[in-house]
């Protein structure tokens, strides 16, 4: 199984989200559950492109949340996958990593 961390950055996002959003108090409860399912299958997400390329993407907790994440396979035998949460964001700006521009 991979283990799945989430980066200083991505946190941060998460926090100004909460915010702005004016999202639930289980906000970061929700987020552990839409992520779990990366430790099983971490390539589950969506690939992106351009210069988000070799980053994926899954949505949750809600349809709105882009949980951008980069899976690192391990390059020896012993050391384990690793899925790095890299950033969080409203899908629905303009400057989020689905975006055409």
């Amino acid at each position: 199984m991979a283990k799945v961390v989430v980066t200083a950055i991505a946190a941060a996002d998460l926090e100004s989200l909460i915010i702005s959003h004016s999202l639930p108090i289980d906000t970061k409860e929700r987020l552990k559950r839409a992520i779990a399912s990366l430790q099983r299958f971490p390539e589950l997400g969506s690939v992106l492109e351009r210069s988000w390329q070799g980053y994926r993407f899954v949505l949750g907790p809600w349809r709105w949340m882009l949980i951008v994440y980069e899976y690192q396979m391990p390059s020896d035998i012993e050391a384990s996958d690793t899925v790095a949460i890299v950033t969080i964001q409203d899908s629905r700006s303009r400057t989020s990593p689905t975006s055409e521009s």
